[in-house]
């Protein structure tokens, strides 16, 4: 497996990782024990970056992953995320204290049944805290060798240099692929002027640019359902995006998931994809994306796709807590 390197602090990791959100929350029904397979198989095939959360579930995603790493933890880089208000298992705010920042680092640890965490991030920014000061404490967990590597995600330009001045930034995790990407305007610039690697999580849209998606046939827990690119106008319209995808696809006699994903990592070195899934089979089609080498004519036809996204790709309220 090709490894990567993410910031300047010794950070490295698979070419691509495995997003766990979905194996408990957000997508529908959830299956532990093809989950855990699906983890299992990740690491046989040379994935060792696995992405959690503590607000996935909240916290079943993290038992989860540390129920699947028992006994298995030895060469995986570990990443979680803090940053939010969770009361009675439910997500109400963000909390970028320094107090909650190393509660939560403690609780991971324990649920996550380890004794480090190689990669954390700040989920959200909690506007009401200094970033100098919610790092001033991810990096007081450094020095206690609790964390080895800190990481942002959904930051300003602004954010991510005052952060950076406090402590290395390792990885900034943002959205981004083929009908995404708006950070290539400021924020992919400066995270480069750093040295701070990118990791784009729903590389693959949300499953929608795989093409297998039919938004209306969504189980009804599905958190695509809230998102306005889910929408049935909105989907109708982002189809233009499939289509073109398909086409390239049939050239390459690849899928197009895997076509998603290899425009992806071909944006750099320092890129590294999360792609989420449950389930093994999905996940060795996207691990053969690694493989797959686009033209340049194929790359210049992918790269307009993003002018004809329809649809926001969050609710209002979710969307005033990115790019803080």
């Amino acid at each position: 497996m090709e490894q990567r390197k993410l910031g300047t602090q010794g950070l490295t990791v698979s070419a691509m990782g495995l997003g766990c959100m979905g194996m408990t929350f957000a997508y529908g029904t959830a299956d532990e024990a093809e989950s855990i397979a699906t983890i299992h198989r990740a690491l046989e095939l040379g994935v060792n970056f696995l992405d959690t959360a503590e607000v996935y579930g909240p916290y079943s995603n993290e038992e989860l992953v540390g129920r699947a790493l028992r006994g298995r933890r030895d060469g995986v880089i570990l990443a979680t995320k803090f940053g939010f208000r969770i009361e009675d298992r439910k997500n109400v705010g963000v909390n970028g204290t320094p107090e909650n920042a190393k509660r939560v680092a403690e609780e991971s640890l324990a649920r996550l049944d380890t004794d480090r965490i190689d990669l954390y991030y700040q989920h959200r920014r909690d506007p009401s805290v200094p970033i100098e000061e919610t790092v001033g404490a991810m990096k007081e967990l450094v020095e206690e060798g609790k964390v080895r590597y800190l990481g942002l995600s959904e930051v300003s330009p602004e954010t991510l240099r005052r952060a950076n001045a406090v402590h290395p930034i390792s990885a900034l995790q943002n959205e981004y692929s083929l009908w995404e990407r708006r950070i290539e305007k400021t924020i992919l610039p400066a995270a480069r002027e750093l040295g701070v690697g990118l990791v784009p999580y729903s590389p693959l849209g949300r499953g929608f640019l795989t093409g297998a998606v039919n938004v209306e046939r969504l189980e009804e827990n599905d958190f695509r359902r809230t998102n306005p690119r889910f929408s049935a106008e909105n989907a109708r319209r982002n189809q233009r995006i499939v289509n073109v995808v398909r086409e390239v696809a049939a050239e390459c006699n690849a899928t197009p998931a895997q076509v998603a994903l290899a425009w992806v990592l071909s944006r750099g070195d320092d890129v590294v994809p999360i792609p989420g899934t449950k389930r093994v089979s999905y996940l060795e089609e996207n691990v053969g994306a690694l493989h797959l080498r686009l033209s340049g004519e194929q790359l210049a036809a992918l790269d307009v796709l993003h002018q004809y996204t329809a649809g926001e790709r969050y609710r209002p309220e979710m969307m005033q807590l990115v790019d803080q």
